[in-house]
């Protein structure tokens, strides 16, 4: 069976587009392999990248797990992105995406029963001693995240929330935003290693993702959307479910995993970045909602409290 006709004038069209010869590249695949499961996902570099510091064998566990969050991390920044940066978003794209990107955050805040179950409290509270000064508030991604889903006034440290100048200079939030809380003296202004080194490694890329993300984050979209839209119950209940299921759910069972083994004997063991993780970590001392007008007032004075 020769070509599909179809299909030969489909390849003349694409590569006649970009100034190639068709059958330069039809030649080409003469010569080339067939595609193996291995060779796409790259299996052999992926399981190459677990490097521990320690003969203890659950350390493994605890890279492992962190990198599958990170891959996760950059499959809700792919979705949140689409949405950023399509000039045309119905609802029904909207809710699309928002309930993708719920789906991801349900399955990281299951996962933690793999952290909170699945290691050895001696092991870990040994080898953690190893992973001084980084911290899990490091993640850039999850960071990113934040910064793409709400508005930046969201983000700050509730301290200061309140009063914050909504015209203030992305440089300024970002000396409030509330995770700095995690490495910074704000009475004395001094920052820790960990904070410090963080910044230095990304604050420039933070700021130049937030301005962008500063008008098309996805509150700012839905914003943009029909009001009729905006009134629909299943997209609203998506994006209190995203809001949710991030700023409570997964957060509190990340907070529960720390506690399982960190609140040793009734003492809480400190951080390895040196951060007040209780105060920073549980979400009703911060009380970040990415969408605060999708909740009521009693909803809000709430957050975190009823888990």
């Amino acid at each position: 069976m020769g070509l599909n006709k179809d299909i030969s004038n489909q390849l003349n069209e694409k590569y006649k587009a970009i100034d190639q010869d068709v059958e330069d590249h039809l030649e080409g695949l003469l010569h080339s392999k067939p595609i193996t499961y291995w060779d796409y996902i790259h299996t052999d570099a992926l399981l190459s990248l677990q490097l521990p510091r320690t003969d203890f064998p659950d350390e493994k566990v605890f890279i492992i797990y962190h990198q599958v969050t990170e891959l996760l991390f950059k499959m809700i920044l792919s979705e949140i992105e689409q949405v950023a940066k399509s000039n045309i978003v119905d609802g029904g794209m909207f809710t699309d995406k928002i309930m993708r990107i719920s789906r991801y955050f349900d399955v990281l805040t299951s996962s933690f029963s793999i952290m909170k179950d699945g290691m050895s409290i001696e092991q870990y509270n040994q080898f953690r001693q190893t992973l001084i000064p980084a911290s899990g508030f490091q993640s850039a991604q999850y960071r990113k995240i934040e910064f793409a889903s709400t508005e930046l006034i969201n983000l700050i440290d509730k301290r200061f929330r309140d009063d914050f100048d909504k015209e203030a200079s992305y440089e300024e939030a970002f000396e409030h935003l509330y995770w700095q809380a995690a490495g910074k003296d704000f009475k004395t202004g001094k920052k820790t290693y960990t904070l410090t080194v963080f910044e230095e490694r990304y604050k420039e890329e933070f700021l130049r993702f937030s301005k962008f993300y500063g008008k098309n984050n996805l509150w700012s979209k839905f914003k943009e959307l029909p009001v009729e839209i905006q009134k629909d119950k299943a997209l609203i209940e998506a994006m209190r479910h995203y809001d949710y299921t991030v700023n409570v759910k997964w957060v509190m069972a990340h907070y529960n995993t720390a506690n399982h083994y960190l609140n040793i004997g009734g003492k809480t063991a400190e951080a390895t970045g040196g951060s007040e993780w209780v105060k920073y970590m549980h979400p009703k001392y911060q009380k970040r909602i990415f969408f605060p007008e999708l909740w009521t007032k009693k909803e809000i004075e709430d957050w975190g409290t009823n888990i």
